[in-house]
């Protein structure tokens, strides 16, 4: 087995444990017990609970900004002890995720370039007494760490193909002649509404328009413009804007835009040509 040395690459985590329960702490005891030179970075324990596009979305945002060959360890499992295949995927990247098969790990590992998936199997590469419950202490936590310390993915498991997986799809926003419909697809800690609309489709959408400015609607509530910073707009006055994600996203200045437009994922979200000033 490799030196448990520190390596130049750490270990990241994420799920929906929360901070409340142990669950979080269990998972990185396990890690410090196989990997004890490991550098554990929690991402976040705060995904919104069986939350899994939530958790895929996330992850998604994260992992490019890891060094090369950080190992993922992503739990969010609401069908824990069901017939869902435990795995481990290594990409062309350099980037390993672990979690379970229920699209938590597709959007990042598809980003990322998919090279080898395997499903968890070996009895050497997890606890001895395997709950029904908690996975993410006795599965991946356990093959999340002997990956960091230099296992091979091959090791753990059985190959896979990646048509076997089960593979995330988010909805793509509808262009009509008039109108770009999308939808929220995540809301943050701060309430803010972040839509499938991404820049580019939103720019293309507009370069029909090139006299008018582009209005933002969500659900049936008041068009608002489109700014370049939260700042921009009044405090308590709703805006949309491009976000860190890169998607256009509603919020409400120094607000909750989630509370205000009683809204969540699933909620309309739409683009048109302005009709006059905004």
């Amino acid at each position: 087995m490799p030196t448990l040395a520190r390596s130049p690459f750490p270990l990241a985590i994420i799920s929906d444990f929360g901070y409340r329960d142990h669950y979080a702490g269990a998972m990185k005891g396990v890690i410090a017990s196989i990997a004890p030179g490991a550098a554990v970075i929690d991402i976040t324990h705060g995904i919104p609970a069986q939350s899994v596009v939530a958790g895929a979305i996330a992850l998604r945002e994260t992992w490019r900004y890891f060094p090369a060959r950080t190992v993922f360890l992503a739990v969010v499992d609401p069908g824990v002890g069901t017939a869902r295949a435990p795995i481990a995927i290594e990409t062309r990247a350099g980037a390993r995720f672990v979690g379970p098969d229920n699209g938590l790990l597709w959007l990042a590992a598809n980003q990322a370039g998919i090279k080898r998936i395997v499903k968890l199997t070996s009895p050497r590469h997890r606890l001895t007494n395997v709950s029904a419950t908690f996975h993410g202490r006795d599965i991946f936590a356990p093959a999340a760490a002997y990956l960091w310390r230099g296992a091979p993915i091959s090791a753990l498991g059985p190959a896979l193909r990646s048509i076997s997986i089960v593979q995330l799809d988010l909805p793509r926003p509808v262009d009509s002649a008039r109108q770009l419909r999308g939808e929220v697809i995540y809301v943050d800690g701060f309430g803010n509404l972040v839509s499938n609309i991404d820049r580019q489709t939103a720019e293309q959408f507009g370069s029909r328009f090139r006299h008018k400015s582009l209005s933002v609607r969500i659900k049936r509530g008041a068009a608002m413009r489109v700014l370049d910073a939260y700042g921009d707009a009044p405090k308590g006055a709703p805006l949309a804007i491009f976000g860190s994600f890169g998607l256009l996203e509603v919020a409400i200045r120094d607000g909750n835009a989630a509370a205000h437009f009683a809204a969540g994922p699933g909620s309309s979200v739409s683009l048109a040509a302005a009709a006059g000033r905004i």
